[in-house]
């Protein structure tokens, strides 16, 4: 199939994803003998989930990426038939190892099994034998391995779902990454009614991440899952270890705030630093992407750190400075019922906003495709935009007005901005990824929000201002123009 950025303008710039066909959950990031190892779900033959393998990128800097062969294909016969599902990587003695869901239709629970690469680890030889080849009792849904190192032995989680409809994550230890013995779930808990305060966690856990901290702290992150609905967002649990085991508390949070985030993948970074990855669907109906020739896009690449209280704090990596160019920024003050053009982008852009505010946090940024039109609010823009709004405490995107195509969904969501205390003076920071039909918005204090849309037109975005508060509030917005990675490369 043809690159299908020469006609799609939806098609991202600077976000890992092969050119064309299907791509969902990140997989086996791993670093191996200097490089970094991305894998992803692809099916290479369609724009659709379907008999799904693993493709595979790897980069020195984790800003140029080089295509590998796919790593992993299913085969007819063995358990893994009808799809090479998800799971991750570890480097160890001179070569990677898989380790993955083998998916056959009609069975329920999905095995874990097993690849090994040779030294360079491009591509990938079968075990022979199933890992763990079925669920411990009771368990209905299984799938989704995460293997890490803990001291002188192996640690395996497995994502579960329970029959009485608890979802858990499984644990399992090992000494040689062959011999797998159960030891029960690392954690497990029932989800809430729907109109329950608290937040829902999932019928099951798929995907489930464990990021372990130099001061025992701990982030357990676990992806719900429902069986009439299917996927639907990404859960943090804050912990610590205890012993040789780890604890959660019943309470957990959402871990991205947008409706388009799911199926997180960690990695642990030469220097020590917590990497992640997630999967950004599409936001339209199925048949756009049939039309397109694609679905589907990895976030970029994100540090994971804790906050004081535990929780998660995302920031975009920092390699990501490399691919900024076309700086400018402009300083201005928002007066109460006004709007003004602060400026304008290219299709792909990194943009910072620092906000001071007096008795009433409150402000709005829209961001339009194309020069727009400014001078009444109520017809902004003819060709779409994107609105971000500060108030109550809280940061809201609202798409609704941003996709030319009836079949992109639309909604509004709402990010928390804990740093602020009503009615109180205080400042706020956001850093906004755009990059033709995603945005990834990140606050200063380590919340995030991904969402996806499609405009008519995606070359030019302009960004307005808009004073909705009672008094003044002070702006600093700093734009970069992002280029592309083979771009970056040639510089």
């Amino acid at each position: 199939m043809a690159d299908d950025r020469i006609r799609d303008p939806h098609l991202p710039e600077v976000h890992l994803r092969p050119p064309a066909n299907w791509i969902n959950d990140p997989n086996g990031l791993v670093h191996h003998d200097g490089w970094y190892h991305v894998f992803f779900q692809h099916n290479p033959q369609a724009p659709t989930h379907d008999r799904v393998h693993w493709g595979h990128y790897r980069s020195r800097d984790l800003l140029r990426w080089e295509p590998q062969p796919l790593a992993l294909s299913p085969d007819f016969g063995l358990p893994d038939e009808d799809g090479c599902f998800s799971g991750n990587a570890v480097s160890h003695n001179g070569r990677i190892t898989a380790f993955y869901s083998a998916h056959r239709v009609g069975r329920p629970w999905q095995p874990v099994a097993a690849a090994d690469s040779g030294p360079d680890g491009s591509t990938f030889v079968k075990r022979p034998e199933l890992l763990v080849a079925d669920p411990p009792s009771g368990v209905t849904t299984f799938r989704d391995p995460y293997v890490w190192r803990d001291g002188d032995h192996w640690r395996m989680l497995v994502g579960a779902g329970y029959a009485d409809g608890d979802g858990a994550a499984l644990s399992y230890t090992s000494p040689d990454l062959t011999d797998w013995t159960y030891e029960g779930p690392l954690h497990r808990r029932a989800d809430t009614t729907p109109n329950a305060p608290a937040l829902r966690t999932g019928e099951a856990w798929e995907c489930p991440q464990l990021a372990v901290y130099d001061d025992g702290r701990a982030l357990l992150l676990t992806s719900a899952w429902y069986q009439r609905t299917g996927p639907s967002h990404v859960v943090a649990w804050p912990g610590h270890r205890e012993g040789g085991d780890f604890r959660f508390p019943a309470t957990a949070t959402r871990f991205d705030h947008g409706p388009d985030f799911y199926a997180p993948a960690l990695m642990r970074a030469p220097d020590g630093r917590w990497l992640l990855w997630g999967w950004s669907w599409e936001a339209r109906e199925d048949s756009c992407a049939k039309e397109a020739g694609w679905a589907g896009v990895l976030t970029v690449p994100r540090e994971l750190t804790l906050r004081p209280d535990g929780g998660p704090h995302q920031a975009p990596a920092r390699e990501l400075d490399g691919l900024r160019t076309s700086t400018w920024l402009k300083a201005t003050r928002a007066q109460p019922g006004t709007t003004s053009v602060l400026g304008s982008v290219g299709p792909a852009a990194d943009i910072s906003v620092r906000l001071g505010f007096a008795q009433e946090a409150a402000w709005g940024l829209r961001i339009m495709c194309g020069a727009g039109r400014t001078d009444d609010d109520d017809h902004a823009d003819d060709t779409g935009y994107l609105d971000l709004e500060i108030r109550d405490g809280a940061l809201t995107v609202d798409r609704g007005g941003a996709s030319a195509d009836t079949r992109a969904h639309v909604g509004a969501y709402r990010m928390p901005l804990p740093e602020l205390t009503p009615g109180e003076e205080g400042e706020v920071e956001l850093r906004i990824i755009l990059d033709h039909s995603i945005a990834e918005i990140f606050s200063g204090s380590g919340e995030a929000l991904t969402l996806r849309f499609y405009p008519a037109r995606s070359d030019t975005w302009t960004l307005v201002s808009r004073g909705i508060a009672s008094d003044p509030v002070e702006v600093t917005l700093t734009a970069h123009a992002l280029r592309t990675p083979e771009a970056a490369a040639g510089a």
